[in-house]
Order: C-alpha cells, then structure tokens, then sequence
C-alpha cells in the first residue's frame, strides 16, 4: 500500500498547482515529511486523498454521498473512538495505553457511561441456554443469543441504565458460552486465561487483547449493530447482527485466514509461504490498514507484549519473519487480525480462540453503538441511487 505521494503526484492528485499545495500544507490540510533529497518533500496518501475527496464532494455531492460508505467521509456521530493520526481513542483516551492497564469490565463503563469502570454492578440473572457444545464459538454465540433474549424481558428496557445491565449480561453469556461453562459475575480475561490454561505471566495479553478489540469506529459490524438498534431491538438483537457482519471474511474472518499464512509459513517457511501467498492470492491477510498508513497501533502494541513473553520463541520469530517478508514484498505492516492469529499460536489456545477474543472484546463496543443509537432515537434508512431500468410508460 502506498504511503507517501511527491510533490508532483500530490498536485496532479488534487488537480493544483504546486504552489496551491504548498499552501495546503502551510494551512495544515496536509501533513508533508522530508523525501529522499536535501529539499524534497512528501506528502501522506491520506491526508490527499482525504483532502480530494473532499473537494470531489464540493463538487458532486450524490457521488460523495456513496463513497462515505467506502472509507469515506463521516456519516454518524459518535462519542466512543476516534482514530486520528495514527493512534486509536476510546472516548478521549488512548486505547493503547487503556489496553495495557484496564480491564474489559472497565473499558466497558468508559464506552457506556463515559467513565472508566463505570459498568453496572447489578446485572440480574444471565438467562441460561443450551446450545450443541461442537460447534464452532462464534456459532454458539449467534445460537444462544436469540434464545436468551426471549428469556430476559429485562432487555426491552432501552433506557441507558437498563441496556448496559443487559450489555453485562450478555457480555457473561458469551463469555460463558467461549469455555463451555455457566456464566459468571468473574472478569471475562480470568475465566478465559483460566480454561485455556494461560500461565500467569501470560494472562496480561489476554486482557490487553481484549480491550483493543473493544471497539474501532463504524466498522461494518458496529454500523450492522447501529441499524438493528435504530429499528427498537433489544441488545441481544443487536450483538447476534454484529456477530453475523464479523464472521465475515473481509473482517473478522481475516483472523482464520491469518492462521493458515501462519501455519504455511511454520511448514514452508516464512519466505516460500510468503511468495506463494502473493502468487496464488495476490494479496496478504493482516497485512495493511487503511486507516492506519504507518501500521496498526493495536497490532504493533500486542505483538511486542507477545514478543516480550518469549523473545526467542518458535512462534515469535515466525510472526516477526513473516511481518518482514509482508514489509519486504508490500511496505505493508501487519494488522489486529494478524496479532490475534499469532497471539493464539504463541499461546498454544483453542483454534478459533482469536476471532473468539475479538468477539468478545467487541461486543463492548457493540453495546456502546447500540446505546447510542438509542439515544438518538432515529431510524437509519439511508436512501439507493437506482440503476435498473426505469418502468414503461
């Protein structure tokens, strides 16, 4: 992925003149670096980028309504995360930073209530269902949820209070559900370091898994979560949709594709797997985040905790000898998805364990949607442009 345009590459993008860019970056519209000569500069592809489609959008604004939905400009309003310059936010604080020193429970009363663990207490009874154990986490959750939810008349009480009590609940549910055991008022990180027999020195990187899977912004599961919540579903509603939006293969589904890279790379090595990924797919999953041009911040943060643990571990130096073969090939760095993938490796955890943090980690952060989208009290019903043929006369 391309990550810096020059000077003249800039101008022809945004259809100015030099000079005209130069002002640009004097206003602070765009952020230029020093380039490869004494005098040269460059400039971010997304800052330009970001800037032409903005004045695409002067111009067109039909067109520029239908590319907000491709990366583009902002739809919605939203006080839970900001991603800006690199770095991610939950509510005004960096996430990273969050992620090494908070629990799940307490990011969850920062993104509901606006105030690290804030989360609600009294929950009320998890309503208790059971579902075939053999099927895969993710399955289960979509299972069980439909089900509780007719049992838990508490859920219809779209009231801030009453949905994070339901948040809290359904978050125990599924974390439940992910070990096979009954639901329990213990921290989500203990009872999975716990059944997957973490070693205690290791049980940190769950947590911080976890919390940087809370929440990312309109991703295509939190906008699905927005949209069931805006018609008047309750929460398990909303939560089985997102589930549904993750397991897809261009989001959460990427991790299980991660695995098998990992796995080629173990048999093969870093550079045959590598090569013949390239060949064969054209492209490497958990590799290259639009958002984050210098590399995902989550990923760079849970692979050096990873790291940290077993510096010169067999899965450690897979996972660093495949980043180097995507940057060698791509310029690219890796994403959550890849760190999610080697954190099960170097773990030795279930299979599927790493969609099932993600799973769980955002679910949080699907609550907090929905909770917003309860307040504003609008239905979201954006319109189509047609483009079928237009009835006789």
């Amino acid at each position: 992925m391309k990550t810096f345009y020059t000077a003249a590459e800039a101008a022809r993008r945004l259809g100015v003149s030099r000079a005209t860019l130069y002002a640009y970056v004097s206003r602070g519209l765009i952020q230029s670096d020093p380039g490869d000569g004494p005098h040269a500069r460059r400039y971010r592809v997304v800052d330009v980028d970001q800037w032409a489609k903005r004045k695409a959008a002067r111009k067109d604004p039909t067109r520029a309504a239908a590319d907000a939905l491709q990366w583009g400009a902002p739809v919605l309003d939203s006080a839970l995360t900001l991603i800006q310059d690199g770095r991610l936010y939950y509510n005004g604080q960096d996430a990273v930073a969050l992620a090494a020193t908070a629990s799940l429970e307490q990011i969850a009363g920062l993104l509901w209530a606006g105030a690290l663990g804030a989360a609600p207490e009294a929950v009320g009874k998890v309503a208790r269902v059971r579902v075939p154990p053999r099927l895969a986490p993710l399955t289960r959750f979509q299972a069980a949820l439909p089900l509780a939810g007719q049992r838990d008349p508490a859920a219809y009480d779209l009231r801030p209070a009453g949905v994070q009590r339901t948040g809290l609940r359904i978050l125990r549910l599924l974390t439940g559900l992910a070990i096979g055991a009954a639901p329990s008022a213990e921290p989500t990180a203990a009872r999975l370091a716990r059944a997957w027999k973490v070693p205690a020195r290791a049980r940190p990187v769950i947590e911080m898994a976890l919390g940087l899977c809370a929440d990312h912004e309109l991703n295509i599961s939190a906008f699905t979560v927005r949209c069931v919540a805006s018609s008047g579903a309750t929460p398990y509603a909303a939560v089985t949709a997102g589930l549904s939006a993750l397991q897809g293969r261009r989001h959460g589904g990427l991790i299980e594709q991660v695995d098998r890279l990992l796995a080629d790379a173990a048999h093969s090595g870093a550079t045959r797997a590598v090569a013949r990924w390239l060949q064969e797919q054209e492209r490497l999953p958990g590799f290259g985040h639009p958002l984050y041009p210098q590399g995902d911040p989550r990923a760079a943060a849970l692979l050096r905790a990873l790291a940290s643990l077993a510096p010169h571990g067999a899965e450690a130096r897979l996972a660093a000898a495949v980043a180097r073969q995507a940057a060698e090939h791509l310029g690219e760095k890796p994403t959550i998805d890849f760190a999610l993938a080697a954190l099960t490796r170097a773990l030795a955890l279930p299979v599927g364990s790493g969609l099932t943090l993600f799973a769980l980690g955002r679910t949080v952060g699907w609550i907090g949607h929905a909770l917003e989208a309860y307040a504003t009290d609008a239905l979201i019903r954006p319109r189509a442009r047609y483009t079928g043929p237009l009835p006789s006369v």
